[in-house]
């Protein structure tokens, strides 16, 4: 009908590279950039980065960019009594 619209997106246009999108396990989503991400609120956030690193964890203080917050922090243990320097 007239007025309606319609929220199916229309074919891509042959011209139009594809982004890669690489997802690692425990940690981010890589994107090629430039990318715009719409966030929860609908503010647009954008990257004109040739790669982009967007966080899945929620932990980043720069979210939606990722700060590798993901990662686990582990001690370095402390030498053993066995270990002497020389």
């Amino acid at each position: 009908m007239p007025g309606d619209t319609d929220d199916t997106p229309g074919p891509v246009p042959a011209a139009a590279p594809a982004r890669r999108v690489t997802v690692f396990p425990q940690g981010p989503v890589l994107v090629e950039g430039p990318v715009e991400i719409v966030l929860a609120d609908g503010t647009i956030v954008r990257s004109d980065r040739f790669m982009v690193a967007i966080c899945t964890c929620r932990r980043s203080r720069t979210y939606p960019w990722c700060d590798t917050s993901h990662r686990r922090r582990e001690r370095v243990a402390s030498p053993t009594e066995e270990w002497k320097p020389s």
